[in-house]
């Protein structure tokens, strides 16, 4: 009899391990295009680690973080910039346009390729989270990014860009 009270046991035992190891999951929403064969390409050859920071099980297709408390957080499939007055910059082969109205905090979106990659990290050292280096981020991310088709022209230097004309009024 104390056999059929060992196999209740381990079932129950390996249920908590399980459930316990989903309490750290990411919530991040899935991009309209998540589903696209090109992010899955991408998916699988993301690397453990980004900037110093140790990848994380998040909860949709498409998506990654890392990070304890998450520093990056990576979703495939988004929207692709159109034109822009942001700074583009052009990363082992990739060109991300930078929205830096929130730093230490930034999103970044790859440029000219479609499906898009989108990538939102901090930068900021605190007490409580260790900031990652947007070029340490860029830099291990681009060459996988890289894999995504280019669709689009690449970023132009903003003192190569064509002035667009003022309107003049009478």
């Amino acid at each position: 009899m104390p056999r059929r009270r060992t196999i209740p046991a381990l079932v129950m035992v390996s249920a908590t391990l399980l459930l316990g190891g989903c309490a750290g999951t990411v919530a991040v929403p899935a991009a309209p295009q998540a589903n696209a064969p090109e992010c899955a390409e991408v998916m699988v050859r993301l690397p453990d680690s980004v900037a110093g920071a140790e990848r994380r099980w998040t909860d949709s297709q498409s998506t990654a973080a890392w990070g304890d408390p998450t520093t990056v957080i990576f979703s495939c499939g988004v929207p692709s910039p159109g034109p822009t007055t942001l700074r583009c910059e052009s990363v082992a082969g990739v060109d991300w346009v930078i929205d830096e109205s929130e730093a230490p905090r930034f999103r970044v979106t790859t440029f000219g390729r479609e499906p898009a990659v989108e990538l939102f990290f901090d930068t900021e050292i605190t007490e409580d989270v260790q900031g990652v280096s947007s070029r340490d981020v860029l830099e291990s991310l681009s060459p996988v990014v890289a894999r995504l088709p280019r669709t689009g022209a690449a970023c132009v230097d903003r003192a190569e860009a064509t002035p667009v004309p003022t309107p003049v009024t009478p």
